[in-house]
């Protein structure tokens, strides 16, 4: 039995799919009071517990043979974030001790490409190092030091793997994206805003698929970039028609303005109680260098992408069959 946690977020939960598929029996680690309806209908076994505490750790792992550690707190908002940290430093800390005193067999800790060096030019890969003191954001920073503090743990004995996935979209969105809300808007062919810049985005098929195949042939205490392909905003509304075929108002806003507009949207999401997606942070990773490659992964286990259109469309398809059903 595999134990996951954040097993009801995004890749979590297709995680969760793609280990049921292989005939493997799942734990999912699920706080109390979230909502269940990303597992709905599926055989496993939840749990209520929280990575923050310990004791509920221990509970969770009787009985398990590997962790896959998903669970953490994204933010693209400015300045520190005190949670943040809370919860993807400090929850790894103590999964990777529960891991040790408990003898696991194998952790695969999901980080993130964003807790790699930023480089402006040259290929984004595995040779370069975890940066604590990324200028960009306190999710990226805490990304690094928990990646860190995985690998430390690897070098003491513990069989750790890390992987890194770039932007993931795809199926099964149930909370709802940055990325994922802008392909429903268009697909409902509300009019869409955008800036120029593009940055790689993965299936998150490939990114569930890539965390199977790193656990069963991933060396320990190696990490891993599970990438998929640069694509613009702009390619990405064009594809989203294309497969709908629902043209809608597009205009795209000149990028200075945009910078200029990022300084006060913050202060609105916080107001607003808003889920932000227009924020400095975001316009910068637009921006930056996004040449990542994959090819250690697809050297050691065999990860290969699919194409982007197929990931569009199918997120598409269960946009529609998702509001159907409700």
């Amino acid at each position: 039995m595999w134990l996951v946690t954040g097993a009801t977020g995004h890749i979590g939960n297709v995680l969760v799919r793609k280990l049921l598929e292989r005939g493997e029996k799942v734990r999912a680690l699920i706080l109390r009071g979230e909502s269940r309806e990303p597992l709905n209908g599926l055989e496993v076994e939840a749990v209520e517990g929280d990575v923050l505490d310990l004791d509920s750790l221990f509970e969770s792992l009787r009985g398990v043979k590997g962790i896959f550690h998903l669970a953490g707190l994204i933010s693209i908002m400015p300045g520190a974030n005190p949670l943040v940290r809370q919860v993807n430093v400090d929850g790894t800390k103590n999964i990777l001790r529960a891991a040790q005193e408990t003898g696991m067999a194998r952790v695969v800790y999901i980080s993130s490409i964003h807790a790699i060096q930023r480089v402006e030019q040259g290929v984004i890969d595995e040779s370069l190092p975890y940066d604590m003191n990324n200028p960009y954001g306190a999710y990226d920073r805490s990304k690094a030091e928990a990646t860190l503090a995985a690998l430390e743990a690897a070098r003491a004995g513990l069989d750790v793997v890390v992987v890194c996935p770039t932007g993931v979209i795809g199926p099964h969105d149930y909370r709802g994206s940055m990325l994922g809300a802008v392909i429903h808007d268009a697909a409902r062919a509300k009019p869409s805003l955008y800036v120029d810049g593009a940055y790689d985005f993965v299936d998150v098929r490939d990114v569930a698929e890539g965390l199977i195949a790193a656990a069963e042939k991933g060396r320990r205490g190696e990490s891993y970039i599970v990438s998929g392909h640069k694509i613009s905003i702009r390619y990405l509304l064009e594809t989203v028609r294309e497969i709908t075929g629902r043209p809608f108002f597009q205009m795209k806003i000149p990028f200075n303005l945009a910078k200029f507009a990022a300084r006060f949207t913050p202060m609105y999401y916080r107001l607003a109680h808003a889920r932000p997606r227009f924020t400095p942070y975001s316009l910068e990773v637009l921006q930056s260098n996004s040449n990542i490659s994959h090819a250690k992964a697809a050297r050691e286990f065999g990860y290969s992408p699919r194409v982007f259109y197929e990931t569009i469309a199918d997120t598409v398809k269960w946009l529609w069959n998702k509001e159907s059903s409700e």
